[in-house]
């Protein structure tokens, strides 16, 4: 067989820029696929915070008040300085200064006012997410839009703009779990206009194709473990598979515990009675 140069041909008739081009998209699928996954992360640990603060907050709030009704009562029990010290840490923790992210809670995100604070100035209805875990259904239709419309397929600037702004909102409605809104846009990818077929490219554009999507599967590793290492990452561990029933265990083990408390506090006021 003679042996080229240039476009030399390997076994079985394959060009080198052949296995490149091979390489270049299992490479980009790879990374699409690792960007769903954190993605995916991100959006529960964002929810789980979100309904663990809306949903057992009053509860937490209930036990501080009753942490300091406790100390209050013993303090007064025993005039120990001691536990009146402690009974005045306990009370001001029941009601601190309200800091700068306390009182705009949910209203602010990375791009300023949150889609929810928009809503509500605009009289829109809010719709805040109602599940830690999206359903399987809008997991499955966000998985498919993001395969297909994702902005690394972008052959050109105009088609990477168009599939960013796209893809914006197909992470906003997932994030809100909503399915109707996704099958929506799933109708709008699949009636808008086709991006052009991949082309084969220099050998040196897709070494340095290949190269960008290493760096950036390094930097979405990154994402990762920060996620799966904050304290809201931690907790999801613990149920993997159903975190939502996770919040329902809190919760529970909240109640138990604001029981014992009040239980207590009845004690040391029927004694100093």
């Amino acid at each position: 067989m003679d042996e080229r140069v240039d476009g030399a041909v390997s076994d079985g008739g394959e060009r080198p820029e052949e296995r490149l081009e091979r390489a270049v998209r299992a490479a980009e699928q790879a990374l699409i696929e690792f960007e769903i996954a954190v993605e995916t992360f991100r959006v529960e640990v964002e929810n789980f915070s979100r309904l663990h603060h809306q949903r057992l907050g009053p509860m937490y709030s209930r036990l501080d008040e009753l942490e300091a009704q406790i100390a209050e009562a013993r303090a007064a029990s025993t005039g120990d300085p001691e536990d009146v010290r402690k009974a005045k840490e306990a009370r001001a923790r029941v009601m601190p200064m309200p800091g700068i992210e306390e009182l705009f809670h949910d209203w602010l995100d990375s791009d300023g006012l949150s889609p929810e604070a928009s809503a509500m100035l605009t009289e829109q209805p809010v719709r805040p997410p109602q599940r830690v875990r999206p359903s399987d259904e809008a997991r499955k239709l966000y998985r498919e839009l993001v395969r297909k419309a994702h902005p690394d397929l972008a052959q050109d600037d105009t088609e990477r703009a168009r599939r960013d702004e796209f893809i914006s909102r197909v992470n906003a409605a997932y994030g809100r779990g909503d399915e109707v809104l996704l099958r929506e846009l799933s109708e709008e990818w699949a009636a808008g206009p086709v991006s052009e077929e991949w082309r084969p490219s220099r050998s040196e554009e897709l070494y340095a194709r290949l190269e960008w999507l290493a760096q950036r599967k390094e930097l979405l590793a990154l994402v990762a473990r920060d996620l799966e290492e904050s304290a809201i990452g931690g907790m999801l561990k613990i149920a993997p598979d159903d975190p939502d029933r996770l919040l329902e265990e809190i919760a529970e083990q909240l109640l138990t515990q604001v029981s014992e408390r009040e239980a207590e506090l009845a004690g040391l006021l029927g004694s100093g009675a």
